[in-house]
């Protein structure tokens, strides 16, 4: 079992794997309609954060990216915080 510094460091992993495991799932094992309901849920609560509370779970994506070994996970890592709206997106 990891030890985390932190406990918003070990709620922040377990939302980036539940919504990894969400992202992931073929529609026969999740129905895609309760897949967005869900991703769209956490998108709407992280737009609701503080400056603050934005900026400090943008860096914990980015060091946890940083350190993760699979290419599709990190890619993920690294598209979470303008997919979920905690960064507006520049184009």
């Amino acid at each position: 079992m990891p030890v985390y510094p932190s406990l918003t460091r070990a709620l922040a992993e377990a939302l980036v794997d539940v919504l990894w495991f969400v992202e992931g799932c073929t529609d026969e094992q999740m129905d895609p309609d309760d897949a967005v309901k869900v991703l769209e849920g956490v998108a709407h609560l992280v737009t609701q954060l503080s400056s603050d509370q934005r900026r400090e779970f943008i860096d914990l994506i980015g060091s946890m990216a940083a350190k993760e070994a699979d290419p599709s996970r990190r890619a993920f890592l690294e598209g979470f915080p303008e997919g979920f709206g905690l960064v507006e997106d520049d184009s």
